[in-house]
């Protein structure tokens, strides 16, 4: 199923809507994972990589403008707000924070889905079109350079050759500095979810990575390994 490995987070404290969004949802082949409260969820939105993102605008804790915000600061994702009010002021606000939808309660969920669908499609040209990076040129941490341009890499001023599924890989790490990938999240984003492979070849590309960027490989500063997670990159 084409959505297999598409990962929706909702944001919702009405645990009835919350589980009939997911219920669809999964018919649909996503993954999907339910925060109720507003600061767990900005969390989680924050810590582990999603698709998009279903957010409530009432929440405890912490409202939805305020996770829009906080969220769009840090991370490139699509962003579907769910709001009960009709006010056009407040979808004004959530779209002019970052927002790239809002759906009004009470919808349908063939709506809701379709609409999911749509703004991933969108998203996935857009990445495909721009690359990860929110930098129209690449990404730049000083020690590290990355022209997406030209695909050429600098480390502490000195350019680096990488084949093309290392460029590939360090750039989407780069992008989405301090969040966890699972090997399998990797190799389908990188190689294919359509393509046959060992999961191995993951761990041989962030090996030589690591040789290739790294002080000390054997003690990783920017690559690092989460265990029982995945990988993670850290400026």
């Amino acid at each position: 199923m084409e959505n297999t490995n598409k990962k929706i987070l909702i944001i919702e404290d009405d645990t009835d809507i919350a589980a009939l969004e997911k219920d669809f949802l999964e018919i649909n082949g996503f993954i999907v994972a339910i925060e109720e409260d507003g600061l767990k969820g900005a969390e989680r939105a924050l810590s582990e990589y999603f698709s998009l993102i279903l957010l409530d605008l009432m929440l405890p804790g912490k409202d939805g403008i305020s996770i829009c915000r906080e969220i769009r600061e840090k991370i490139d994702i699509p962003i579907l707000m769910v709001t009960a009010r009709s006010e056009d002021i407040d979808k004004v606000r959530g779209l002019g924070l970052g927002a790239d939808d809002y759906i009004t309660k009470p919808f349908s969920m063939t709506e809701l889905v379709a609409r999911v669908k749509a703004h991933l499609a969108r998203y996935e040209r857009l990445t495909q079109n721009a690359g990860h990076s929110k930098k129209a040129d690449g990404i730049d941490f000083g020690w590290l350079q990355i022209n997406q341009a030209t695909h050429r890499v600098f480390v502490n001023g000195s350019e680096i050759t990488l084949a093309h599924k290392e460029y590939e890989l360090l750039y989407f790490l780069a992008s989405h500095e301090e969040m966890v990938f699972s090997k399998e999240q990797l190799y389908d984003k990188l190689w294919g979810e359509d393509m046959y492979g060992d999961m191995k070849t993951v761990a041989v590309h962030i090996n030589r990575l690591r040789d290739k960027i790294e002080n000390n490989p054997a003690n990783p500063l920017h690559i690092q390994t989460i265990w029982g997670a995945g990988y993670r990159f850290m400026a």
